[in-house]
């Protein structure tokens, strides 16, 4: 099985040099035209590739999965960038591969790494019973809390808890699912600080506060899926029989929290997040005359320079700094409560650092050709916009559109830089790419380590296919409801 893996991989290798490297490659690359429009569709093959491994291997070959994931996820970056450095030069393949993860790659790690050790050395005690109506008190109190402090630190501070309160059930996985479904996700739509969409649209001229006209959205998808899980999980409680009279038996803890001076550093790199927003154009991190941002420079092709920029080193080493400061600060006795390890971010940071490296052609064929895709409507951007950002980085995906949106040629509406933007259009963008980043275990930053988490406390969570099944039966006819009541007028 092992070696027929490995024939496979080596096979498509060896297919995507030949498809890749060919004259008119070099040809194409020395015209000019920009690089999604050259790229061929088959040079996405790695980021398919990628993604079914992360779907099939766990699957098909878990042990060969468990002990390899990051030799599979170096082998489909390796698979893109040979053949792309081979077919459009070093300069080139050096400059796209060292933007992609000093932009994204790194703060994205970051800001995971951040929230998941301060929220670590915060330990909730004290006799929690996974009820129904406990375990949706916690959803939908989460859903309020992702867009106060992100999708990701609402996700870290409150699944360890959940996990607590379900030990007395058998029945545990669907309620992490609609964990990921309710806080992961749509729990962000109102604030930018709850998902990194829109934050971007924050960055590009959307007020601070525009992001509350999605209420009415959050409202009805939070009620209807809190309603869902309580009829289901109560369903699920009868057909156990005992699990909680079980644990009622068991000797009463008042509930408490250890390790509050993590909440300050909580809000710090919140605090962190928000004025790297508002000082993004400030003249000590800003070239107004130049139209860049400052930084340190790393590479330059073609008279264009990527720097570091500065701004990232500020927002990035304050979290840094306060992540190391929780770590040094909390005993290590209440990490051990929360049965606290770094196994989770590291394979979140291994997979996604290849699944960056292989999503390089995806996201410059979308950027180059998304106005091809003829989508005018606000239905239309809902869908699209959602239906991309259920694979891709839902960030890029979100400015794509919003780009193309902008591009219309409005004179009136929601006013941003790249364009007036009607209203209904920007909502429909807005909620298709945080809403449906929760059809997938990549859709969103915070799923796939909600997943990790679950799975090292011994929580069997569906297979990637697996839960998508589980938001093709939940979540699609909900976003069916949402496109007739607010984006067919």
């Amino acid at each position: 099985m092992i070696r027929s893996v490995r024939r496979s991989l080596v096979f498509l290798a060896f297919l995507l040099v030949g498809l890749l490297y060919f004259p008119s490659s070099v040809a194409l690359a020395a015209s000019g035209e920009s690089l999604g429009n050259q790229l061929p569709m088959w040079s996405v093959i790695p980021f398919a590739g990628i993604l079914l491994s992360i779907a099939l291997f766990p699957l098909l070959a878990p042990h060969f999965w468990e002990h390899n994931m990051g030799k599979v996820s170096l082998f489909w970056s390796i698979a893109f960038f040979v053949p792309f450095l081979m077919g459009y030069g070093f300069d080139r393949a050096v400059y796209q591969l060292l933007h992609i993860y000093v932009i994204d790659y790194i703060p994205f790690i970051i800001l995971l790494t951040g929230l998941f050790a301060i929220s670590g050395g915060i330990t909730v005690r004290g006799s929690l019973t996974g009820t129904p109506l406990l375990n949706t008190t916690i959803l939908a109190i989460g859903s309020v809390l992702a867009s106060i402090i992100g999708t990701t630190g609402a996700s870290m501070l409150l699944l360890r808890p959940l996990i607590r309160a379900l030990a007395c059930r058998r029945n545990k996985a669907h309620t992490i699912v609609f964990f990921i479904f309710i806080v992961s996700n749509i729990g962000g739509s109102l604030t930018p600080i709850g998902d990194p969409p829109l934050f971007l649209g924050f960055l590009h001229g959307v007020t601070f506060f525009w992001t509350l006209k999605l209420l009415p959205l959050f409202l009805l998808n939070v009620s209807v899926l809190l309603v869902v899980y309580f009829v289901l999980d109560s369903y699920l409680l009868r057909r156990e029989r005992g699990s909680l009279l079980a644990a009622s038996s068991r000797r009463h803890q008042p509930i408490s929290i250890a390790g509050m001076n993590n909440f300050i550093l909580l809000a710090g790199v919140i605090g962190a997040i928000v004025l790297s927003g508002t000082f993004a154009k400030h003249p000590f991190f800003f070239d107004a005359a130049a139209g860049h941002d400052r930084g340190i420079p790393l590479f330059a092709i073609d008279g264009h320079m990527l720097v570091m920029p500065l701004m990232n080193v500020f927002r990035d080493g304050i979290i840094l700094l306060l992540a190391w400061f929780s770590m040094r600060s909390t005993p290590i006795r209440l990490r051990k409560e929360n049965n606290f390890t770094w196994n989770p971010i590291k394979e979140v940071a291994i997979l996604f650092a290849g699944i960056f490296a292989t999503i390089i052609p995806a996201i410059a064929i979308l950027q180059a050709r998304g106005g091809e895709l003829g989508v005018t409507s606000a239905a239309q951007f809902f869908w699209a916009s959602g239906a991309l950002s259920s694979f891709l980085d839902n960030a890029p995906t979100y400015l794509t559109f919003l780009s193309l949106a902008g591009g219309l040629g409005l004179n009136a509406g929601v006013w941003t830089d790249l364009g007036f933007v009607t209203p209904e259009v920007l909502m429909a963008i807005s909620a298709g790419s945080v809403f449906m980043g929760a059809n997938t275990y990549i859709g969103n930053a915070p799923n796939f380590m909600v997943r990790s988490i679950a799975e090292e406390n011994e929580i069997k969570m569906p297979s990637f296919f697996g839960y998508m099944a589980w938001s093709g039966c939940v979540l699609i006819p909900l976003f069916i409801l949402d496109t007739l009541i607010f984006f067919m007028k």
